[in-house]
């Protein structure tokens, strides 16, 4: 007796809707080859004049290392990222054009922000057009990470470094009153000392250390630690890290301009002191992480017991 087996040929996979074989992979890397190729053709105005500011504007020198990091971060996973699944949508295309929207309306209205930010857009939707959801998941991080190398919009700027530089003057101050070894008189973000009036400019603000320490906090976090709470905390410690070690930074060069002279604060010495300040924070953030471990196992142990 035979039995008549009925074969069912599995449905091909798609891009996009078209049906593609183990034979045509080829394909699929060509279509995602000529869309990087489209999208850095595009781009290479704005991304020229971005790494422009990176070299001449020490607030945003962080930026030669953003995308390096987010492409490692997706070369660490390829082998997992490989085993999603691929479900191409529609979606995509949408977010794409949303960017390309932006990108015109940044050239318009020669808003930078806005040009720079419809890259990360740009990129999102073309990991979604050809891949789906389960791969823009899977690179979410990598993907958010590289808002971090976009100069914040000027409006943004101003409203954030101003009173950075009232607060860096006032704990200056208070520290210095504190050990009480040169009188000071603060008015505003002026340092009035015996020799020198000393003003904490924009440059001593203490965006350059924030933003640095901002982005790596969010990248320490994601290697070391699994928690997304702690990584926020790790994230949200670097603020006052930054503020606080900046307003140390500033008392450092009033102390030297008070006994040895402005020239002793200014060049290479006051360089070298904002790489000792930083330094120092990321030792920081190694011991607040270190101290948030060893209280959660801590109250892991208690629980146990």
């Amino acid at each position: 007796m035979y039995q008549q087996v009925e074969q069912r040929i599995p449905e091909a996979p798609t891009v996009i809707g078209i049906p593609i074989s183990d034979a045509s992979v080829l394909s699929r890397y060509l279509l995602a080859g000529l869309l990087s190729a489209a999208i850095l053709l595009l781009y290479f105005p704005v991304l020229s004049y971005l790494v422009k500011q990176w070299y001449t504007d020490p607030n945003y020198s962080h930026g030669f290392l953003v995308l390096p990091f987010s492409a490692y971060l997706v070369w660490r996973d390829r082998k997992r990222l490989r085993k999603v699944e691929s479900r191409p949508t529609w979606a995509g295309l949408v977010l794409i054009l949303f960017s390309l929207g932006l990108l015109f309306v940044g050239q318009i209205g020669a808003d930078l922000f806005l040009s720079r930010i419809s890259l990360i857009g740009v990129i999102a939707g073309s990991l979604l057009f050809l891949h789906g959801k389960p791969l823009l998941k899977a690179t979410a991080f990598p993907i958010f990470f590289l808002v971090l190398m976009v100069p914040l919009p000027t409006f943004l700027y101003n409203q954030i470094v101003f009173p950075l530089q009232l607060m860096a003057s006032q704990l200056a101050t208070s520290l210095l009153e504190l050990i009480n070894v040169v009188p000071v008189l603060r008015e505003g973000n002026l340092l009035i000392l015996p020799n020198y009036t000393l003003q904490v400019v924009e440059a001593c603000s203490g965006i350059r250390s924030l933003t640095s320490l901002l982005a790596l906090g969010l990248a320490y976090g994601y290697l070391v630690e699994r928690s997304n709470a702690v990584r926020v905390f790790l994230v949200l410690a670097m603020v006052p890290v930054a503020i606080v070690s900046n307003a140390v930074r500033v008392m450092g060069t009033a102390l030297l301009t008070n006994y040895f002279g402005v020239q002793m604060a200014e060049g290479f010495l006051h360089l070298f002191q904002g790489w000792v300040i930083f330094v120092v924070s990321m030792i920081l953030l190694v011991a607040i992480h270190g101290a948030l471990a060893s209280t959660r196992k801590l109250i892991v142990a208690r629980r146990a017991a």
